[in-house]
């Protein structure tokens, strides 16, 4: 029987495959291990404090027991073992078997998919900011400790990108909203233990999010220089076209204030007429008839109402895909090993609302 570890039942070391061949994979780096070579030379020798008259002598046993404590504090302080697992894919099991003892969590889900890479791409930002909205609203307390911590540390580069790119601020706004309002209603429930951690690290992090706010209402964009074709340069029929492509409500309207021009065409009635066909339903529009001053269906008011009582379709440049057939989440982009024959009729889109669903029990 091969040497795994200490422990007969560990599966042994994690390897990845490399250029040069499979390699054993050390999370903690080189850094730390000679952090711990330090450490345990200390455990070794003897330790002498105080005066000369009140000398104090150690043994080495408890200079054992400090080094390791030290060992441990530095495993936590150190800023690379804040590092979590940067996946592409993790297999979703959802009871015991004999390989794998417990299930997989929502928290074990969001640290060891690579979220922090993700929110670099911009086909992907809107899928996890919406993904860490639907969280704030409603799972944020079935997270653990370390899933609480990797989720306010990914918000933490969420936010320092869009003020640094000015990348879709208005999404950022409404997600930091859900999660002050989330946190206030929890930090007063605090003597049920509804949150992991002491009472003082949530409020530094509430008052975090309301420095965040703070920053992104006095966020300035700037302004761009052209030397050459602007977007009021090109014929209506595109811009028409570009406004058409739009499956945000609030996005037309925020690009119809840049000119008169656009005002007008933001305004058109087939535009609203098309959104709200493509998001909702015939009979729901029956229930919701909103009628102008000439007697015509206002399909604008319409949309907003409609979006008030019902839910509108996603769309997302690259979404978290799911494989009936071997139990895998994992982004489409970059694949996964399927033993199916067809892996393709297996695959299944994961929407933010989907993933949550998927872990719970």
């Amino acid at each position: 029987m091969p040497f795994l570890g200490q422990d007969w039942r560990s599966p042994g070391w994690r390897w990845i495959k490399t250029e040069d061949g499979w390699k054993r994979f050390e999370p903690f780096g080189s850094a730390l291990e000679d952090g711990n070579s330090q450490l345990n030379d200390i455990s070794h020798t003897v330790i002498l404090t105080g005066d000369d008259e009140d000398e104090e002598i150690y043994t080495t046993e408890d200079c054992e027991y400090a080094a390791k404590k030290r060992k441990k504090d530095h495993c936590r302080n150190n800023t690379d073992s804040q590092c979590f697992y940067r996946e592409n894919w993790i297999y979703v099991h959802k009871e015991s078997t004999r390989e794998r003892h417990g299930y997989c969590t929502l928290g074990e889900a969001f640290n060891r998919l690579d979220f922090s890479s993700a929110i670099q791409d911009i086909r992907r930002f809107n899928y996890v900011v919406k993904l860490l909205q639907l969280i704030a609203k409603s799972q944020l307390t079935s997270l653990s400790g370390a899933a609480q911590k990797n989720y306010f540390n990914i918000l933490d580069k969420i936010v320092r990108k869009v003020i640094e790119d000015q990348y879709n601020p208005r999404l950022i706004k409404d997600l930091l909203q859900d999660l002050s309002s989330t946190l206030c209603i929890l930090i007063r429930g605090v003597g049920k233990s509804v949150l992991v951690g002491n009472i003082n690290i949530w409020i530094c992090r509430l008052e975090t999010i309301l420095l965040w706010q703070q920053q992104l209402k006095n966020l300035q964009m700037n302004k761009q220089v052209n030397n050459g074709l602007t977007l009021s340069d090109l014929p209506l029929h595109m811009l028409s076209n570009i406004l058409h492509r739009f499956s945000d409500g609030w996005d037309i309207i925020t690009l119809g204030q840049v000119t008169p021009t656009l005002y007008m065409l933001s305004e058109d009635r087939q535009l609203w007429k098309k959104l709200c066909q493509y998001h909702f339903a015939e009979k729901q529009f029956c229930r919701h008839l909103i009628l102008s001053e000439k007697g015509h269906i206002d399909w604008k008011l319409m949309y907003f109402a409609l979006q008030k009582c019902y839910p509108i379709k996603e769309q997302y440049g690259d979404t978290l895909h799911f494989c009936r057939h071997c139990s895998i989440l994992f982004w489409k982009d970059t694949g996964h090993p399927c033993t199916a024959s067809d892996p393709n009729t297996c695959l299944m889109p994961v929407s933010p609302q989907h993933f949550i669903d998927l872990f719970k029990f």
